[in-house]
């Protein structure tokens, strides 16, 4: 099974900013926790992130094909990328959002997200065990799936 794992803006600079919200682990740390999770659950893991929108659309399109789910934390692009939505549809993958902070429970402008409609589901608010659990969620989905 091949997942892949997407980050959107700044989340590159994770670890030193708003600790608070995020939490003091950095991208590369969460990675390193998801390729052991990933190898528990018999999975390959295929990291990405951008600062820019269409890269993470090229890189969605590109590698759509040839990947089981997505799981994704879009940043802010979860408020307001249409053409991040569409990708998503396009990519016919089950596809679960996370976020570290909980924004339902941050400024209002947070507490939409464009992506959650075309999710299997969305983990938000328990920092960098977000991608853990939603990892779990998402290879458990697509098993149950294959299962029909």
């Amino acid at each position: 099974m091949r997942i892949l794992v997407i980050n959107g803006p700044n989340l590159n600079v994770l670890g030193r900013r708003e600790a608070e919200h995020y939490g003091v682990d950095t991208l590369e740390t969460i990675e390193r926790t998801l390729i052991e999770k990933g190898e528990e659950l018999g999975c390959e893991l295929i990291f990405f992130q951008s600062n820019h929108e269409g890269g993470i659309i090229d890189f969605i399109q590109e590698e759509a094909g040839r990947a089981d789910g997505i799981l994704i934390n879009p940043g802010a692009l979860t408020h307001y990328s249409y053409s991040l939505h569409d990708a998503l549809v396009d990519s016919g993958l089950p596809t679960v959002e996370v976020h570290l902070s909980n924004i339902h429970a941050r400024e209002n402008w947070r507490q939409t997200s464009v992506i959650a409609g075309v999710t299997i589901g969305q983990i938000t608010g328990f920092k960098a065990q977000s991608y853990s659990l939603g990892l779990e969620a998402l290879v458990n989905h697509i098993r149950s799936q294959k299962e029909k």
